[in-house]
C-alpha cells in the first residue's frame, strides 16, 4: 500500500480515486468542490483542504485536472510549499498540452522531482470499471513504479518520453470527434434515406466504417437520446485544438483538423456550456431538419477519368 494524493476529483477523478482505494492503496485527495470531497471520503478516502496538504502525506501525486494553464499552477504551488517529499513522483493524468509537459518535467526536475504524463480514454464508465486506456509518456527510470500505481485503473501502454502519452491523447480524440462528426452525418442520410439507424450501425460495424463512434457512441448514447458518455463536449474541443497546435508547431497541417474544429466550433456556441460531446449528433440532426427544404447546390458532372465538365 503506498500513500497517493490525488488532486482533481471531477467526474473522472471520483472514480478513479475510487478504483485506487479499492486496490489498497490510502487516497488522500483534494478538489475545490466540496461535493467531491464527500464521494472521496464516503469511498475510504482522507479528503483535504488544498493540493499542497495532500501532497505532503503522499508518496506518489496524480493530477486530474482541467488543462496545461491549472496543471502548471497546481505544480507551481507545490513546489513553493515545498510539499512534495524527495523522489516523489507527479503524474499528470490531464488532457494537457505536450510542450507544455515537456517543459514542465524540464523545470521540476531541476527541482529533483520526478514527473510522468498519463492521460486516458475511456470515459467515466472506463474509470468505473478499471478499464481505462492510459497512456503513459516516462523516463525510464520511473516507467515500472508508474505501471505498478496506475495498473488498478486499466491497461497502460508505453507511449515513449515524457510529452508523448498527452500527444497520442490530443491526436486520438482529434481522430475520435472527426469521427463522431463523420458518423453523425452519415447516419442522417441514411435515415433520410429511410434506413434503420440500428441496422445502418449493425452492418458498419461488421464493415470498414466502424469506430468507436459506431460501436459505442451510436448505440449507447445517441440513438437511446442520454447524451451522457460523462465527456463533455468542450473537453473534446480543447483536445481537438491541442492537436492542431501541436501539428502547428511541428510544422504540420492538419486541413481536415482544422474544418472539424470549426464545426466543433459551431456546435459549442448553440449548445450549452455542460452539454456531453455525444450531443452534436443531435446538434447536426437538429441542422440536417432545418435545410431539409433548401435547394440542393449544384454540382459539376465529375468523370473519373475524363476530368471534370461544365
Amino acid at each position: 500500500m503506498s500513500r497517493v494524493a490525488f488532486i482533481g476529483l471531477g467526474n473522472m477523478g471520483s472514480p478513479m480515486s475510487q478504483r485506487l482505494i479499492d486496490a489498497g492503496h490510502d487516497v488522500i485527495g483534494s478538489d475545490p468542490a466540496a461535493p467531491a470531497r464527500e464521494r472521496l471520503a464516503a469511498a475510504g478516502g482522507t479528503p483535504v483542504g488544498s493540493a499542497p496538504e495532500a501532497a505532503a502525506a503522499a508518496d506518489a501525486v496524480i493530477l486530474m485536472l482541467p488543462n496545461s494553464d491549472v496543471v502548471e499552477a497546481v505544480a507551481g504551488e507545490l513546489l513553493a510549499s515545498g510539499a512534495l517529499r524527495d523522489g516523489a513522483l507527479v503524474i499528470d493524468m490531464s488532457s494537457s498540452e505536450p510542450l507544455r509537459t515537456r517543459a514542465l518535467h524540464a523545470s521540476l526536475a531541476e527541482a529533483g522531482v520526478r514527473f510522468a504524463d498519463a492521460p486516458v480514454s475511456g470515459g467515466v464508465g472506463g474509470a468505473e470499471r478499471g478499464a481505462l486506456t492510459i497512456m503513459l509518456g516516462a523516463d525510464d527510470g520511473d516507467r515500472a513504479e508508474a505501471h505498478e500505481l496506475l495498473a488498478p485503473l486499466g491497461t497502460v501502454r508505453d507511449c515513449g518520453q515524457v510529452g508523448s502519452g498527452h500527444a497520442v491523447k490530443a491526436l486520438n480524440n482529434f481522430m475520435s470527434a472527426t469521427h463522431l462528426w463523420a458518423t453523425s452525418e452519415a447516419m442522417v442520410v441514411g435515415e433520410r434515406f429511410g434506413l434503420d439507424p440500428e441496422v445502418m450501425l449493425e452492418v458498419i460495424n461488421g464493415s470498414s466504417g466502424r469506430s468507436g463512434s459506431t460501436q459505442n457512441k451510436w448505440p449507447n448514447f445517441i440513438l437511446p437520446g442520454t447524451y451522457d458518455s460523462g465527456f463533455g463536449l468542450r473537453l473534446m474541443l480543447k483536445d481537438m485544438r491541442i492537436a492542431a497546435a501541436l501539428a502547428g508547431e511541428l510544422g504540420r497541417a492538419l486541413p481536415l483538423g482544422d474544418r472539424a474544429i470549426a464545426l466543433w466550433t459551431e456546435a459549442a456556441g448553440d449548445l450549452p456550456a455542460d452539454a456531453d460531446h455525444t450531443r452534436v449528433a443531435e446538434w447536426i440532426l437538429e441542422h440536417a431538419h432545418a435545410h431539409a427544404h433548401a435547394p440542393a447546390p449544384e454540382h459539376p458532372t465529375t468523370n473519373a477519368t475524363e476530368g471534370t465538365t461544365p
